[in-house]
This record gives C-alpha cells, structure tokens and sequence, in this order.
C-alpha cells in the first residue's frame, strides 16, 4: 500500500500519506506536479490521503446517489487500517472528495459523502463511499460525468490507463495477467491484475485508489492497489505473488490493482450493497 512523501505540489508545501501510515523508508518517493497530457480527468477525484474515481453501475439512473470508488487501505478506520477478515457495510460517515477538472490541473469543486458502503482488505482492496450528492446534481453543478464500472473480467493483454487524482497524473500500459494469491503484511488478495513490469504502470506511493480504465474507454475494470518499493518477499510495500502450488516470486518494481467486477455480484434492485444476496462474491465472513 502506498505511502506519500512530504513535497512541494502547486507552490505549496503538503504532507500527505495513504495508508498505512508506517514510518518512511530512507527511500521515498516524488512525483511531478502534473503528468496529464493525454489523459481525460473527468470524474476523477482527490482523496487526503489516496485517489479515486466517480463510478456508476450499468443500472444506475440520474437521480442516484453517486458512488466514489478507491481502496479499502484508503479507508480513515477508527485504530488504522481495516484489520485482515474485517469489512465494513453501511457505515455512516461523512468524508470530502475533490472533484478535479477535466484537464486534471485545478480542483472545481469537493463531494461529500454519507456513508461506507462497503469497504474491505481482505479478498479484494476496495471501499465504495455513497456520496450526497446525485449523478445529475454532481453533473449539474460541476459538468462532470462519472466512470462506468464494468461488470465483465478484463482480459489479459488489454491496454490500459491508471489515472491518480492525488498526483494529477496518469498512466498507461498493458495488463500483463492475473495473480492467484497477493500477500502483503497479512493481507492476502486474489485474483489480482499485474501491470507489465516494462510497461508505463510503475505506480507510485499516492496512487493507491486510482481506477484502473480500459484504454480509450470511460469504462474502469479495476482499482490500483500496491507495488513492491524493494522486492522484499510479502512484507508491507513490497507485495509477493503465490500461486496454486504455494511458490512465492517477489519483484521490486511490479505493481498491481484489483478486479471489480465482482462488486455486481453484491448489488440489490436498488444498486446497494447487500451481502445476502445469492452468489455474492464479496468478503462476509
């Protein structure tokens, strides 16, 4: 999981972190003000601490509750980070989103949202806030549309574009193929999406959270989630892959997200979050 640096961003000095919040290693990391050049921003937000993304459902109507979509290490969880075999469903809370301009350089505005609607760390990386705020009021007031989840699994090889809110910047390469276990610190993924180590993917500490886009498209098909700093084997910031017969492989540099088709598997008639419906594939204990 990523963790940010103190920098300058905008003539101005911030300090920032995305969870956890551990201490700095002696090699931290920086990142250019803006990288925004032939990526569209729209419906990407800011979070304090990570990024993030307006989605829809395919079902979703105008006078929805928008959704914002980022990890669940994102999460300010009372006592740190969401523990391994946790999650939490419609949690009240109320956090600010910055809604960022198309062109990625300037904020235009901030969302506000009512509760969690799911968020967890363990199968998956991932919170869904309901916002407020409307589809059609967020588009109203800030001319904004949101990204639409897609309810497929993305294919291997398919190119693709990560695009960090917190960094106003993005990213481009190519899905490289998927990872039976992630282990990171206790944690463990499946299923996981692994960029192309050569690729333009190397994400950085602060992405965490950013959607995970099928090139050319407005459709996200996952969430950016982590990336190994040193090549350390499982530990934190430094993820391992496992795969069906238990081999470990560890490479400094990789990085990787999470499928989010599966969140349709949880989805009721009123495109909530129910964990008892049939064939849900989220984590419920």
């Amino acid at each position: 999981m990523k963790k940010l640096a103190i920098l300058v961003l905008l003539l101005k000095s911030t300090s920032a972190f995305a969870l956890p919040l551990t201490p700095m290693s002696a090699k931290e990391h920086a990142a250019p003000a803006f990288m925004t050049d032939a990526y569209d921003f729209e419906g990407i937000v800011q979070l304090s601490n990570c990024s993030g993304s307006l989605i829809r459902f395919d079902s979703s109507k105008p006078t929805d509750k928008a959704v914002v979509m980022t990890n669940g290490h994102c999460v300010q969880a009372a006592g740190g980070m969401i523990a391994p075999n946790t999650f939490l469903h419609n949690q009240p809370v109320s956090r600010q989103f910055s809604v960022l301009s198309r062109d990625g350089q300037s904020r235009i505005g901030t969302v506000t949202s009512t509760k969690i609607m799911y968020a967890t760390m363990t199968g998956t990386d991932l919170a869904l806030y309901e916002l407020n705020e409307t589809y059609a009021q967020i588009n109203s007031k800030y001319s904004v549309e949101p990204l639409t989840l897609s309810s497929g699994r993305p294919a291997q090889g398919q190119g693709i574009e990560i695009i960090s809110g917190y960094w106003r910047r993005g990213y481009q390469c190519g899905l490289d193929g998927f990872v039976y276990e992630l282990r990171e610190a206790g944690y463990i993924w499946t299923d996981s999406i692994r960029y192309e180590v050569n690729g333009g993917c190397k994400t950085i500490h602060g992405t965490s959270g950013s959607p995970i886009i099928a090139e050319g498209t407005r459709v996200a098909i996952g969430v950016n989630n982590t990336g190994s700093d040193d090549g350390e084997r499982c530990t934190m910031n430094n993820p391992c892959e496992v795969d069906e017969q238990g081999a470990v492989l560890a490479e400094k540099g990789r990085s990787y997200g999470q499928q989010t088709h599966h969140v349709y598997s949880c989805l009721n008639l009123s495109n909530q979050i129910d964990l008892q419906v049939e064939g849900c594939k989220l984590f419920k204990k």
